[in-house]
């Protein structure tokens, strides 16, 4: 069974010894952040800090690492894909809750709104504020009415105030976009703390006709359990810790940023739309969630790597087959860096694939291809190749004025361009023989440790 809220996780990883409380005061301002990049260095556990200046608790590093992310997912590394996939396939629809949600065991309106209550952090010396960085964005086409759930960062303003950012080509960009072409104002709501593969489907790359609760109760392999917000229309997970409610008018508009992104550079502070708090709720003894980003690797791309290679790996499999796995590296957040491992069928089959990966939505700047012999997640191994199986006159291009990755800091204009390197070994060419040791992963060595 998956697991049913953040608690249950978090039960989890405590008795896993994947979660450490800190049971002394750590600031908000930065040190929890140095905290939470510490533990990222040595691939550590969850941190639980007790002592916040709040009522409340503030837990971050979930998702901090490969191996806290398999945990959620309760797979290994070789069913980790073959599980997302299914789960992305086998759609489930949410239901309603029966009775009072525990997202709404405690309800905040009218002069009892204060989000500067919450535990947010500061995390980077130049971040232009507190952002909450890790919950999500539930917003509505107001046409179609298709939800949308995404992570999406929103700065505290003010108590009752929060700046909002999302990238034009995202899905709440988007409703937003839409709401202010019909004149009307967008309703949200901002949801922090969840299950965590409802936090992993909010990564997962799909259409805008899709409505997530279906992919997040795929990946759960059972229904979320929804229940409708107080203030308005919008459907909310049950059991989250924190549900923050509110409207979007793209006429308020306040500074927003800097905040230093999964690209690891600083955003500039511009002026975007803010969102007026309606209401908060939250259920007793509520927990908040923090999220490191930055300079990768950090948990935010911990969070976004399996869904995002999954998707890929579904999208690009559906032409070309013999495509066994996708690797989007951490370093190039987990956006601009790919790498392809395929069996060619056919001349040029390789190079082809590489341009469909350009044409996706990850935008990426490099894309390789290596045989299913290369372990992808091995920087080592795709160097060999890149090494000893390219021919650099014929086997790299370039393609100019490509679609960019959101935020990245050098474009022309808004526009890119894109490597790629077919090093997967010449079709139809006898090509030498891999000198490599058979059996050694096997070997049963006991004087030294795995």
């Amino acid at each position: 069974m998956p697991y049913q809220d953040l608690r249950a996780f978090l039960t989890a990883l405590k008795n896993a010894g994947e979660l450490v409380d800190i049971d002394r005061p750590v600031a908000l301002k930065y040190d929890v952040a140095k905290a939470l990049a510490k533990a990222s260095s040595v691939q550590g556990p969850a941190l639980m800090f007790k002592q916040t200046g709040t009522e409340f608790p503030l837990v971050a590093g979930v998702y901090g690492n490969r191996r806290l992310a398999l945990m959620a997912f309760e797979a290994s590394e070789k069913t980790i894909h073959e599980k997302v996939l299914k789960g992305i396939n086998n759609p489930i629809a949410p239901v309603d809750f029966k009775g009072k949600p525990p997202c709404q065991e405690v309800v905040l309106t009218g002069d009892a709104i204060d989000v500067t209550k919450l535990p947010v952090p500061i995390y980077s010396p130049k971040d232009g504020g507190p952002y909450i960085t890790a919950g999500i964005v539930v917003s509505e086409n107001l046409e179609t009415g298709i939800p949308d759930i995404g992570n999406y960062r929103m700065q505290v303003h003010g108590p009752k105030e929060l700046g909002v950012f999302s990238a034009s080509n995202h899905r709440f960009g988007k409703n937003i976009a839409h709401a202010t072409q019909m004149g009307k104002q967008l309703r949200g709501a901002l949801v922090i703390g969840v299950d965590p593969l409802t936090m992993y489907s909010c990564q997962v790359q799909s259409s805008d006709s899709t409505n997530d609760w279906f992919v997040a109760g795929g990946l759960r392999g059972s229904p979320v359990e929804l229940a409708k917000a107080v203030s308005n229309d919008m459907k909310v997970p049950a059991h989250a810790e924190i549900v923050i409610e509110f409207t979007v008018d793209t006429n308020d508009q306040k500074i927003e940023g800097p905040l230093g992104e999964y690209t690891g550079y600083y955003t500039p502070a511009s002026l975007k739309s803010v969102a007026q708090i309606t209401t908060i709720t939250h259920r007793k003894g509520a927990i908040f969630q923090g999220l490191l980003t930055g300079k990768p690797i950090t948990e935010n791309h911990v969070l976004k790597q399996i869904p995002f290679e999954t998707s890929i790996l579904r999208q690009l499999q559906a032409q070309f087959p013999t495509i066994s796995d996708v690797s989007i590296n951490s370093s190039g957040g987990v956006q601009v860096y790919l790498v392809i491992a395929m069996k060619p069928r056919y001349e040029g089959e390789a190079r082809h694939a590489i341009l469909a990966a350009m044409a996706g939505n990850l935008h990426p700047k490099w894309v390789i291809a290596v045989d299913p012999d290369v372990d992808i997640r091995n920087s080592a191994e795709v160097e060999w190749a890149q090494s000893f199986r390219v021919k650099p006159s014929e086997d790299v291009f370039v393609v100019d004025r490509t679609a960019t990755a959101p935020l990245d800091p050098y474009t022309d204009g808004g526009y890119s361009s894109s490597v790629g390197i077919d090093a997967t070994q010449p079709f139809g060419v006898e090509f030498p023989e891999v000198a490599e040791v058979p059996g050694w992963r096997e070997f049963d060595l006991p004087e030294i440790a795995n």
